[in-house]
């Protein structure tokens, strides 16, 4: 009788344990891309933390691409705003028709020797498909500008608050008046 009647009540927790709604689990919301440890081309890691208060241009780059001379491009447009509180994020990837097959090592030397590129440059990285990294997977799904890179020279601009405010395409380049004119407002607003 005594069994009888734990069971019972055992049987009760548990229909009500059932009947409550299940509390959502809480996930580590990513907030910005300051949330982010991301390692530079000579292997040493890197908070993106680190630009707090910057504008930021996040790019996917590769070195025998047709948007290769894009590198021009942004050596200027880093070395035009730099003093105002602009960085250049370059990370080289290989997902585009193999158009980035060199080593850290080699990517350096060409984007310096060619280029002159004095911007930060980081380890080759995967921006599409499987083995994303976790920055890439962010700006293309969470950051508000969805959808899989495109190709080579995809641009993401964040603001001085580390949220991603706009994404260019690979034929816009960074001399566009479009992506300075964002350039210059965001880098107008206060840190």
């Amino acid at each position: 009788m005594v069994l009888a009647a734990a069971a019972l009540v055992l049987a009760a927790l548990v229909l009500a344990a059932l009947a409550q709604p299940a509390k959502p689990r809480q996930e580590a919301s990513v907030r910005s891309v300051y949330d982010f440890t991301v390692v530079l081309n000579d292997g040493r890691k890197k908070s993106l933390a680190d630009y707090r208060g910057k504008v930021l241009l996040i790019v996917n780059t590769a070195s025998k691409c047709g948007f290769t001379p894009q590198y021009a491009g942004l050596e200027n447009l880093y070395e035009k705003y730099l003093a105002r509180g602009f960085a250049i994020l370059a990370f080289p990837a290989n997902e585009f028709g193999a158009q980035e097959p060199g080593s850290d090592d080699q990517i350096r030397e060409f984007c310096s020797t060619k280029y002159h590129v004095t911007f930060d440059l980081f380890a080759k990285s995967v921006v599409k498909g499987p083995g994303i990294s976790p920055l890439y997977r962010f700006l293309t799904a969470e950051s508000g500008f969805p959808g899989e890179i495109t190709w080579n020279f995809n641009k993401f601009l964040v603001d001085r608050k580390g949220r991603v405010a706009a994404r260019f395409e690979s034929k816009v380049t960074p001399d566009s008046p479009k992506l300075t004119a964002a350039v210059e407002n965001l880098l107008a607003e206060a840190p």
